[in-house]
C-alpha cells in the first residue's frame, strides 16, 4: 500500500456521472490521438487506469492495453465495459506493481501522480515506468502546475471553479509541498422544495490529498530513472507549454 488514498465503491459509482466534461469526445480526442500516436505498434500500460476514461477508447482505437489500479472498486466499474481478456487489469500501485512484457508506451494522466505522497514515491513511480518501457520507450504525463502564483502572502486557499453545481478550492502547506482539494458538489437526490426538479439544495463534501511537483522536478526524477526528456506542450492538442499554462503533457524517452 502507498500512500495515495484509496477510492470506496461509493466515489468508484459515481466517478464517471463527474467526468462527463472530460470524458467528452472534444477531451479524449486529441487525449487518445497523442497516446496512439507514441505507443505506435506496441502496447500501451496506463499507472492508475481507474474507470478507463482513457484505457478503454484507447484501446477501441486499437492499440494493446494494460492497466494498474489500487482501487478494486473502480476497476470493478471498468469491468463493467471491457473484459478482462481484452483489457487486462492488475490491482496493486503504480509505483511498485510489475506487470509481465514490455510496452512502448507507460501513461499517467490527469494529475494522478500527485496522489503520491511523497518524492520517494513519485521516484519509484519513474523508476517503475522505465522498468517497463522497451528501449525507446515513451513515459507521458499529465499534472497541473502548482497555481502558487495565485495566493498572496498570508493566503493558503485558491479557488478552481465555481459553479452552479460544484464549488471546489485547494489549501496549500508549501512546506511540505503537499495540497487538499475540497469539493462541495451538488448531485440532487430529492425534492425536499417541492419545484419539481429532483434536487434538494444540499451539497455533498469530499476531499483528495496530493503532493504537487513542478516541470524541473519530474524532470530529475525522470533523470533518475533513466529517462530523457523529449517533449513538454500544454494540452493534448500540442499547443505550446508556456509561463501562463495551467498544465502541461510531458515526455520522456527510454534510451534505445
Amino acid at each position: 500500500m502507498t500512500s495515495s488514498d484509496l477510492w470506496s465503491r461509493e466515489t468508484a459509482e459515481r466517478y464517471d456521472a463527474g467526468e462527463t466534461e472530460t470524458s467528452s469526445p472534444a477531451v479524449l480526442g486529441p487525449t487518445v490521438d497523442f497516446l496512439a500516436e507514441l505507443a505506435g505498434d506496441g502496447r500501451a500500460l496506463e499507472f492508475a487506469i481507474g474507470t478507463g476514461r482513457v484505457g478503454v477508447p484507447l484501446r477501441e482505437r486499437g492499440v494493446p492495453v494494460v492497466g494498474i489500479e489500487l482501487s478494486e472498486h473502480m476497476a470493478a466499474v471498468l469491468r463493467r465495459k471491457v473484459d478482462e481478456d481484452t483489457l487486462p487489469v492488475t490491482i496493486g500501485d503504480m509505483a511498485t506493481t510489475v506487470v509481465p512484457g514490455g510496452f512502448t508506451l507507460v501513461y499517467l494522466v490527469y494529475n494522478t501522480i500527485s496522489n503520491l505522497l511523497t518524492q520517494d514515491e513519485q521516484v519509484e513511480c519513474f523508476r517503475n515506468a522505465a522498468r517497463h518501457l522497451e528501449p525507446g520507450g515513451r513515459f507521458v504525463i499529465e499534472l497541473g502546475v502548482p497555481p502558487l502564483r495565485f495566493l498572496p502572502p498570508g493566503q493558503v486557499a485558491v479557488p478552481f471553479d465555481v459553479s452552479e453545481r460544484h464549488l471546489g478550492f485547494d489549501t496549500f502547506d508549501l512546506v511540505e509541498q503537499l495540497l487538499v482539494s475540497h469539493h462541495f458538489s451538488r448531485d440532487g437526490g430529492g425534492d425536499d422544495d417541492g419545484n419539481g426538479n429532483g434536487d434538494d439544495g444540499r451539497y455533498r463534501r469530499s476531499h483528495s490529498r496530493h503532493r504537487y511537483a513542478w516541470p524541473a522536478e519530474l524532470d530529475l526524477m525522470a533523470r533518475i530513472a533513466g529517462l530523457e526528456p523529449e517533449r513538454r506542450v500544454a494540452d493534448w492538442d500540442g499547443s505550446p507549454f508556456t509561463q501562463d499554462s495551467g498544465k502541461h503533457i510531458s515526455v520522456w524517452r527510454k534510451p534505445a
